[in-house]
């Protein structure tokens, strides 16, 4: 059963059946903007930090570093009990907050249980007249349970989101035999064995994402777009629910803001767990998820 709720992170994983677990979780809590985010809904509004002409108000991202610390780690915490052996958390943050989360992220899960970061680049260019570099990137940081369950995350490298091709330079100098079927492909011999690699199926993606821009969720002139501030691209979600989960696991998104990752779960063949705290998160959430034909269950509110 798909389930979605308007109630805090906390409150989702105690008022859960002990039997759910989250295989997989992802988390874009707020950054410490410092501004009320707002949606835009209408013809006219704009979204994002609040403007006069901004739509309804979406959620409160005044917080400080510290204060946004002392909000996340109990959350965090919760969380943790709740994820399944061999779960992943996918926490995604910026320049802001990033480094304090990853310090406590390594006290709260241990520090062996880290997995990577994905650096990623969302496309919208430099901003304002500060000096120095302007900051175009956002960090997901991703944890197992524990580190002693490190090697049992599910990680489908083969997939072939998680796949880029070669540069041109590589396939030139390095991919010069044809097969009987005209793939091009190379070979290594590593210990006496060979290995064979074919140019068609690429090479394993790093982590430094630049090919999936933000514009396509937050433009009004593309189907995915909500007009919910900061929504993040289904492409982005969907290389992370493909990386890290397996058809008919439990997907986890506890501020799932317009329901992107819960969108992107049901038409991969994943469970989901939505909740948030803004009425209004669960209000677009909501109808995204109805109009896409997924049923899913309207939990009681936990937020007055």
């Amino acid at each position: 059963m798909n389930l979605l709720t308007l109630a805090d992170a906390q409150d989702v994983c105690a008022r859960l059946p002990p039997e759910i677990r989250f295989d997989l979780v992802y988390l874009d809590p707020p950054y410490g903007v410092g501004t009320t985010m707002s949606a835009r809904l209408a013809p006219g509004q704009t979204r994002g930090s609040k403007k006069l002409d901004s739509g309804p108000d979406a959620y409160e991202d005044r917080e400080d570093g510290d204060e946004l610390l002392a909000m996340l780690v109990p959350r965090l915490a919760a969380i943790r009990e709740r994820m399944a052996v061999g779960a992943t958390l996918y926490l995604h943050l910026d320049h802001r907050a990033v480094h304090e989360l990853k310090v406590a992220c390594d006290r709260l899960f241990g520090r062996g249980a880290f997995l990577g970061e994905v650096i990623w680049a969302p496309g919208n260019g430099s901003r304002g007249a500060r000096k120095g570099f302007s900051v175009t990137h956002q960090t997901i940081l991703m944890y197992a349970r524990r580190a002693e369950e490190k090697g049992l995350v599910v990680y489908n490298g083969d997939d072939p989101m998680l796949r880029e091709s070669f540069a041109e330079t590589s396939l030139s100098m390095h991919f010069r035999n044809v097969d009987e079927a005209g793939r091009r492909y190379r070979e290594r011999v590593v210990g006496g064995k060979a290995y064979r690699y074919y140019a068609d199926t690429g090479r394993r993606l790093g982590s430094i994402w630049t090919d999936i821009p933000a514009m396509v969720a937050n433009t009004p002139l593309r189907k995915e777009g909500t007009g919910y501030p900061t929504q993040k691209p289904e492409r982005l979600l969907e290389r992370i629910l493909r990386a890290s989960s397996r058809e008919g696991a439990t997907v986890a998104d506890l501020m799932c803001g317009s329901g992107t990752t819960l969108a992107v779960a049901a038409r991969l063949g994943r469970r989901f767990v939505g909740g948030d705290r803004s009425p209004l998160a669960i209000e677009v959430a909501s109808k995204r998820l109805s109009a896409q034909g997924v049923t899913f269950e309207a939990a009681p509110a936990l937020v007055t």
